[in-house]
């Protein structure tokens, strides 16, 4: 008889002491979460800090895509900056628009807006600026890589893409420069 108060008293204490083991979920915390901003008023990823400075020979700081369109890539086209960015790419660039930079990527086949054709003429045609600009800010369906490729990347990975897959020279492995 003593076993069914000492059942229901061992049932109810945890919920007196609200210690339920499944009721606290570490990712469920008071913490910041991914791409959650920590400032409500701008709301998403974060943007520059605040009194960066940047790289000597690049600019950094760009408020928009028409300020970045107006840029013009401070990296030279050599063999090192090309095969950096073969790197680069091979690793941010190929789920969505392929080895070859026509869109046809594994992950770029499943979405309903297709990546760019990095080897059309309309892309062909744009600036440097632009394309920097678009994997800074990102677009309809392609994410901001700012966070993720370093403003001296992007700018390498815009060389590999016009050198070898836009004109279709041979990209050397080479030793990347220093970030």
């Amino acid at each position: 008889m003593m076993k069914l108060p000492l059942a229901i008293t061992l049932f109810l204490v945890p919920v007196v002491a609200q210690a339920w083991p499944w009721s606290h979920d570490q990712a469920n915390q008071i913490s910041v979460k991914p791409q959650e901003s920590v400032d409500e008023k701008n709301p998403g990823m974060r943007p520059f800090p605040k009194n960066s400075v940047p790289v000597p020979g690049t600019k950094s700081v760009v408020k928009d895509m028409a300020a970045a369109e107006k840029l013009t890539n401070p990296i030279p086209a050599d063999e090192k900056s090309v095969a950096y960015g073969e790197r680069m790419f091979k690793i941010y660039c190929t789920p969505c628009h392929g080895m070859s930079g026509k869109g046809d990527g594994l992950v770029g086949a499943k979405l309903l807006l297709k990546p760019y054709d990095l080897t059309a003429d309309q892309t062909k045609e744009r600036s440097d600026g632009f394309i920097w600009g678009y994997m800074t800010f990102g677009g309809a369906v392609m994410p901001s890589y700012a966070n993720d490729l370093s403003v001296k990347e992007r700018w390498h990975v815009i060389n590999y893409v016009r050198k070898v897959l836009q004109q279709g020279q041979s990209g050397e492995s080479a030793t990347p420069p220093v970030r």
